[in-house]
């Protein structure tokens, strides 16, 4: 009798953890000690990216691995599987962002709040300067090239730093829910990913973005962002496809 009960109750308990998905596409059920987190993936957007993230999914790569960083009224990052921030699957392969479907070639980058940075390390790379002495050395040439850059379109600086992009891909901004690539760079993708708890314009540009959390799966991504970092895992990612 207790040997029927306990298998009744684990049934019950299977059947609630099951996720049901009933809209046409591709999505990633990804099981989580706090819930389930459902990712709709777009494979038109970022194919290589999509694939990629598919492939680890299915051969367990991303099981037991934590979210090792996570910011509230940001993103909640995973996708390491040494927890540190510095792993990854072992290669690394391109972004896929195309600069005009988001608008980027009609901002000048003086114009926007976000890319200042990107500003400074064009001018700097310009300049040929090395050290901050040679950087204090050289203000005045240094505001003198800012001027000429803050002119530029957001692209044309990315592009002049070292990303490239693809015009054929019609991608998506950094919103609420938005899933990304984590990078260390232009072009230097591998299984780092992270979830956008808000909007995050000033990522455009700079990251692949492949994904959209659904709605219902908002709370569980709070959760994970409120535990801390570290203190949340992935138990394992179902890819379910319905044509």
């Amino acid at each position: 009798m207790k040997k029927f009960i306990f298998f009744i109750i684990f049934f019950v308990v299977s059947c609630m953890d099951q996720t049901k998905i009933e809209k046409k596409g591709t999505f990633a059920v990804i099981e989580t000690d706090k819930g389930n987190l459902v990712i709709e993936l777009f494979p038109n957007v970022a194919p290589k990216t999509v694939e990629n993230f598919i492939k680890l999914s299915k051969e367990g790569f991303y099981n037991g691995v934590v979210f090792h960083r996570v910011i509230a009224n940001f993103m909640a990052q995973t996708g390491d599987p040494t927890g540190t921030g510095a792993g990854g699957p072992g290669y690394q392969f391109e972004d896929e962002i195309n600069a005009n479907a988001l608008g980027l070639d009609k901002i000048k980058i003086g114009q926007s709040p976000y890319y200042e940075r990107y500003m400074m390390m064009l001018a700097i790379r310009r300049l040929n300067i090395k050290s901050q002495e040679e950087f204090n050395q050289k203000r005045f040439a240094v505001e003198r090239e800012l001027g000429k850059i803050r002119e530029m379109s957001v692209k044309e600086v990315l592009q002049e730093i070292g990303y490239t992009y693809n015009e054929n891909l019609p991608s998506i901004p950094g919103k609420r829910g938005s899933v990304g690539m984590a990078n260390a760079g232009p072009n230097t993708n591998g299984s780092q990913f992270f979830i956008n708890q808000v909007d995050t314009p000033h990522l455009n540009g700079l990251h692949t973005f492949f994904g959209q959390l659904q709605e219902e799966s908002f709370p569980v991504l709070n959760k994970i962002i409120e535990a801390g970092d570290g203190n949340s895992k992935i138990i394992k990612i179902n890819i379910i496809v319905n044509n």
